[in-house]
C-alpha cells in the first residue's frame, strides 16, 4: 500500500510557465526565472540561485497583459538532484487588492476550463 502525504497547500495549483523577474530585498539587481506553477497564495520556481526561506522577495510578472508586482517570501527551498539550481516556494505578502483580485479571477477561469 502507498501512503500519500497530506495535501499541505491552501489553494489549488495552476501549472503555468511564464517569466518573471525577481529581486531579494536589499539587492539592487533583479534576476529571471519562469515560473512553475502559481495560486492565489504563492508561486514557486527554479533558480540557480539559493535563497533562505524567509527571505523577502520582489516578483515582477505578467498574467496575460498584465504586469504583477507582489512582495513574498521564501517559504521553502529544496535543490535539485544533479544539479546547482533549487526550486523555491514563495508565499505572496503584499499585493494591491486590484493585483489580487486579478490573479484569483484567472487563476480560477483557468482551473474551470478544465
Amino acid at each position: 500500500m502507498i501512503k500519500q502525504e497530506e495535501e499541505k497547500r491552501q489553494s489549488p495549483r495552476l501549472n503555468l510557465h511564464t517569466p518573471l523577474r525577481y529581486q531579494v530585498r536589499g539587492n539592487p539587481q533583479f534576476d529571471n526565472a519562469v515560473s512553475d506553477n502559481i495560486s492565489s497564495g504563492g508561486l514557486s520556481f527554479i533558480t540557480h540561485s539559493f535563497i533562505p526561506p524567509d527571505t523577502k522577495v520582489m516578483l515582477e510578472f505578467n498574467v496575460l497583459s498584465r504586469v504583477l508586482r507582489i512582495i513574498s517570501r521564501v517559504a521553502w527551498a529544496t535543490p535539485l538532484p544533479h544539479s546547482y539550481r533549487n526550486r523555491l516556494g514563495l508565499e505572496f505578502l503584499e499585493a494591491p487588492a486590484e493585483d489580487r483580485d486579478f490573479l484569483n479571477d484567472y487563476i480560477n477561469m483557468q482551473l474551470n476550463k478544465a
